[in-house]
């Protein structure tokens, strides 16, 4: 659940808003500064104006998508006018620009007049590579979007129209396969006669169902010749039928497609359909039928909604960035039905294939098969993008809309470099500590940081925490948050049943180290304390601590209770460092300050096996100043020898040293210079010589690189305890939580 004071803090934070424009080029010295403008901005735009395409190739045209908006039909708020939907605007931008890499600008248009919306988007057509129109009043906004398309010479997407007819395209084309049923035998009902109606109803026409096998209804009923309501988008769609109700058409049809309201669809419709009837359910926030009742109903029904709990999740995510990036790539003066069904069967064909174990381990190793509750490809499978946009790239160059067809091939691998892994790994990180949703103790319970990551664990199901402290106090601070305590548990250390059982275990394991029975007692009502007892003895899963405490303290907590894991010397670490377009773990950045080379060697390979657990495949760099004998120096000497140690311990793991990191990272230094290198590819675990080198490179690239920066992991410990650097916010904890579940 997202609560107003979250989402008012998330658009506020600490730079109000959701995006920002950036300079992708150097723009420091004088000379730099006469290249950005003045003279030097003068050549380009001496050869636009001499060539108009050349815009696309000297300036961010080609990227750049106008999100346009008067916001008089925002979901679930109606006519809010062009301010308020701002928010929503920057939200899109946000996504087009995580999913697709896709600069955009929201444009909000503070008319309803379609002649002067029309004109606006027009004058502004020479700004941008595409517009994408949203949340517009119909039938005001199907004018908007004919007359714009008509206008420009570039691209024109109704997201309403278009997303989500694109999905349902895609799901219908597999659920009838399924039901070895043809597309032009198929008889269909469209509940819905909105934006998002219409644009089903349209494209499953282009598909192939026959205009007389297709039936649309609204409140109303029907939509038939002598309704007097019907707008013009309405009436291609009017039948003249004796089915008027919606009871009526469903009967013997094989498809329901809702784009109208919770409760329309009742069991008794579904049981009067044909056989293995597809209904595809997309009303938000609760569907036209849910999917326990319709699958309750009859064991033949093929069932999909938009909630992202059941299978067959139908979100317009799955189509509307990559559609646009393919169109921006190869510079289409529109988009056509063509490039749509490309799209949607870009997807469809993605679901036949294998699950990438990428995916399959995000959702706890579940192995998802081409079926009825499979229509669809998971939102996080990062194949998507390369076939959803390469299918629309090829079907605009095959329909002449392309101005600079590519070659498929290697666009689709262009679209591999260029997207990389790191942009996904968090969200399959949350998804597979979802499926776990462990026991994690927090010692510091009445912490505000903890108590705010604590209750976004809860409500997005990762984990059940357990926070230490006196109940009342943490209770309190809840209450004073405003936040939600009920998924909360609340255990005091000074007065937890357990809490005896607890003093006599932590005795029996340390009266040889000093420990009296008075002690012990004492100890177990430090939280810290009584947090790694817990996760000794089974009463938690995994436990995170730190927040409030000198890291050095917290460790050797640890290290006294919970110690070593079985064959391993020493404890140690990795930072997991997400940037755009990649995903680096640096070991050893917060333990070990000088470690031997066997040290390194066995950080080296639990990263490695850390890497793996997450879904990664790990490539090993043993960093130093030196290249491969360049330097004899001690330093470069311990760094060659934990390379050979580590490649006499697990052969097939991919790793070399001693190498700079230019070297680790730039294949073109590798092949020009050190050909007989292990790396096939760039390293992505990189073990530094000591932590004074990792933990100072680190921090460079969360500071100066804003990288997403999540650890430091624990490695090497009998039971998974992970210890927060005190300062860190509440997204760090809750990445952190996350991380240390998956890698447990």
């Amino acid at each position: 659940m997202i609560r107003r004071e979250e989402a008012l803090a998330y658009h506020a934070g600490a730079r109000a808003g959701k995006i920002e424009l950036r300079a992708t080029k150097p723009c420091l010295t004088a000379r730099e500064l006469r290249l950005a403008y003045l003279p030097g901005a003068s050549v380009p735009c001496r050869e636009i104006r001499d060539d108009a395409a050349a815009a696309f190739r000297y300036t961010v045209r080609g990227n750049l998508v106008a999100v346009v908006s008067n916001g008089s039909a925002v979901p679930g708020l109606g006519d809010i006018g062009a301010v308020a939907v701002k928010p929503m605007q920057e939200g899109m931008a946000l996504l087009c620009k995580r999913l697709a890499d896709i600069d955009a600008f929201d444009l909000e248009i503070d008319t309803a007049d379609a002649d002067r919306f029309v004109e606006t988007v027009r004058l502004v057509e020479p700004t941008f590579g595409a517009i994408m129109l949203k949340d517009l009043r119909a039938p005001e906004g199907l004018v908007i979007y004919d007359r714009l398309c008509a206008a420009l010479s570039i691209p024109v997407f109704h997201e309403n129209l278009q997303s989500m007819a694109v999905v349902v395209v895609a799901a219908l084309s597999n659920a009838l396969a399924l039901a070895n049923k043809k597309v032009e035998a198929a008889q269909v009902v469209v509940c819905g006669a909105g934006t998002v109606g219409v644009g089903c109803a349209r494209l499953v026409r282009v598909l192939g169902v026959r205009p007389d096998h297709l039936l649309l209804y609204d409140e109303h009923g029907l939509l038939h010749p002598g309704r007097d309501d019907l707008w013009e988008h309405q009436r291609s769609f009017a039948r003249d039928d004796p089915r008027r109700t919606l009871v009526e058409g469903l009967r013997d049809a094989d498809v329901f497609i809702g784009a109208s309201a919770a409760g329309v669809l009742t069991p008794a419709m579904v049981r009067s359909m044909a056989k293995f009837p597809v209904v595809l359910a997309l009303a938000t926030p609760e569907p036209e039928i849910t999917y326990e009742a319709a699958r309750a109903t009859r064991r033949d029904v093929i069932v999909a909604t938009a909630l992202p709990r059941f299978p067959n999740e139908m979100a317009d995510i799955l189509s509307f960035p990559y559609i646009l990036r393919g169109a921006l790539d190869v510079g289409a003066t529109r988009i056509t039905d063509r490039m749509l069904l490309a799209a949607a069967g870009a997807l469809a064909d993605l679901a036949r294939d294998e699950v990438v174990d990428e995916v399959s381990r995000a959702y706890g190793h579940e192995r998802f098969t081409f079926g009825p509750e499979y229509l669809l490809p998971k939102a996080i499978d990062p194949r998507i993008l390369v076939r959803q946009s390469a299918a629309v790239a090829r079907s605009a160059g095959e329909e002449g809309v392309a101005r600079w067809p590519v070659d498929p091939a290697a666009y689709e691998e262009g679209l591999r470099e260029r997207f990389g892994t790191g942009r996904e790994t968090m969200r399959r990180l949350m998804l597979k500590a979802r499926r776990e949703c462990p026991r994690v103790v927090f010692p510091e319970g009445s912490h505000e940081t903890i108590l705010r990551a604590a209750s976004i664990l809860a409500d997005e199901g990762i984990a059940r925490p357990i926070l230490l402290g006196p109940e009342a106090e943490i209770r309190n601070a809840a209450e004073e948050l405003r936040l939600e305590a009920g998924g909360l548990t609340v255990v005091d250390p000074a007065r937890g049943v357990r809490r005896e059982a607890y003093v006599e275990q932590y005795f029996q394991m340390r009266h040889r180290r000093g420990v009296m029975r008075s002690t012990a007692a004492e100890r177990l009502r430090h939280p810290a304390c009584f947090g790694a007892m817990m996760l000794h003895s089974g009463d938690a899963d995994v436990m995170i601590s730190g927040v409030a405490s000198h890291y050095v303290d917290s460790i050797r907590t640890i290290l006294e209770i919970i110690g070593t894991a079985p064959g391993v010397r020493r404890i140690s670490s990795h930072y997991m460092v997400i940037l755009p377009r990649g995903i680096y773990f640096l070991t050893d950045c917060a333990v070990n300050i000088e470690p031997d080379a066997e040290a390194l060697a066995e950080a080296a390979l639990l990263t490695a096996a850390c890497v793996r657990r997450i879904g990664l495949e790990p490539r090993v760099a043993m960093l130093s100043f030196s290249n491969f004998g360049s330097v004899d120096h001690p330093q470069a000497r311990k760094m060659r020898r934990a390379t050979e140690i580590v490649q006499a311990r697990a052969p097939g793991l991919v790793v070399d040293g001693e190498m700079q990191i230019a070297t680790a990272l730039d294949a073109d230094v590798r092949s020009q210079y050190f050909p007989f290198s292990a790396l096939d590819d760039n390293a992505n675990v990189l073990v530094f010589p000591d932590l004074q080198s990792g933990n100072m490179s680190m921090h460079v690239l969360q500071h100066l690189a804003e990288a997403v920066v999540v650890g430091p992991v624990l490695m090497g410990t009998r039971l998974p305890a992970h210890l927060i650097q005190y300062g860190s916010s509440v997204e760090e904890v809750v990445h952190l939580t996350a991380t240390g579940i998956v890698q447990k």
